[in-house]
């Protein structure tokens, strides 16, 4: 099969070689000890911040928090899809009940993330796209003008200061959307919602001078917002974006990701997400079982002709901003010949 044929049924045949290896399964143990183990982590760092009382040492407390609140939250997105538990009241439980540890409307992302799945890097229908700050096509780098325009002109340049920003957006954006009824549970995310701003402040209030107290606030949360951010934009940034009706099912999700090479560091880091391909194909797949589809998808996909990328977590980073800084490229050549 060539690249220009129909990709239709063949889904059919890998979901079965992937199901007949045992891939679907749920992993209850698994899941069970990284719950447990981050919310001992996450126990322990405000236990150690209580006790390291008013210096600057707290610092390493808000860096440690940062790991702790992504990791949080890669539980909660793989609740979202029903990694942990086959139905979705369990899984939603759990994942609320994380979103409102680290001040996240569970249901708010989730309803944007599953858009994101259905039509992946679609300019008109994938969230993901839609960030005024940046142009992920030469349509919207076209589009932008004043300030949204001069960002975009030095997009790749700000990516990474932008991506600080991150962490307060996932709060902003979720407790809006619990005041405007746009999420269901909304009492309960509210109050969720509420519980953790006001412990979360108050405690580094009590504890920390004015002074540090600010600085750890703005520390813990521009890190999180860069690991979040580090997190998923290697997996859909400067692949190839889609307009008007997708194609079939398989080749949607294939030809828009990318994968992260490396071993079970990467796995921790990145939540499983470096195996873009194989958790767009299968959503609900336990994380711990993506490494081991990884091999039998590639190879479907090499046997059947369609491309199947995967580099290094360096690379797919420098390809993202490469991405970027060509999208600017003809916005900084228009206002360079206009001012000439």
């Amino acid at each position: 099969m060539t690249v220009g044929e129909s990709t239709e049924g063949t889904y059919a045949h890998l979901l079965a070689e992937v199901r007949a290896a045992g891939l679907l399964r749920r992993r209850y143990g698994y899941y069970a000890m990284k719950i447990i183990a981050n919310l001992v982590v996450f126990a322990g760092a405000w236990v150690a911040f209580a006790f390291l009382g008013d210096t600057w040492w707290q610092l390493l407390i808000a860096a440690l928090l940062a790991v702790v609140f992504a990791q949080l939250a890669f539980v909660g997105h793989d609740a979202g899809h029903k990694q942990i538990f086959r139905t979705r009241r369990p899984n939603n439980a759990i994942g609320i009940a994380h979103g409102g540890l680290i001040g996240m409307s569970y249901q708010w992302w989730i309803a944007g993330h599953n858009r994101h799945h259905a039509n992946p890097n679609h300019e008109e229908h994938d969230p993901d796209l839609d960030i005024p700050a940046l142009a992920f096509t030469s349509r919207q780098a076209r589009m932008k003008q004043g300030f949204s325009r001069w960002l975009a002109k030095h997009q790749a340049v700000l990516f990474f200061p932008l991506l600080t920003l991150e962490g307060l957006n996932l709060h902003v954006s979720g407790i809006r959307a619990v005041w405007r009824g746009e999420t269901r549970m909304r009492r309960l995310e509210g109050a969720l919602l509420t519980a953790h701003l006001a412990g979360y402040l108050v405690a580094v209030f009590l504890v920390l001078s004015p002074g540090l107290a600010v600085v750890f606030v703005v520390v813990h949360q521009a890190l999180w917002g860069v690991y979040m951010g580090c997190s998923f934009a290697p997996n859909h940034k400067g692949m190839p974006t889609m307009t008007g009706s997708p194609p079939d099912f398989l080749r949607r999700q294939v030809l828009t990701s990318r994968n992260v090479r490396g071993g079970r560091v990467t796995d921790f880091l990145l939540g499983g997400l470096n195996y873009q391909i194989e958790h767009h194909l299968f959503p609900s797949m336990p994380r711990p079982h993506l490494r081991h589809a990884q091999p039998i998808v590639e190879s479907f996909c090499r046997k059947h002709g369609i491309p199947y990328v995967q580099t290094s977590l360096a690379r797919s980073y420098r390809q993202v901003l490469e991405h970027l800084h060509q999208l600017g490229a003809p916005l900084r050549a228009a206002d360079s010949a206009r001012r000439a």
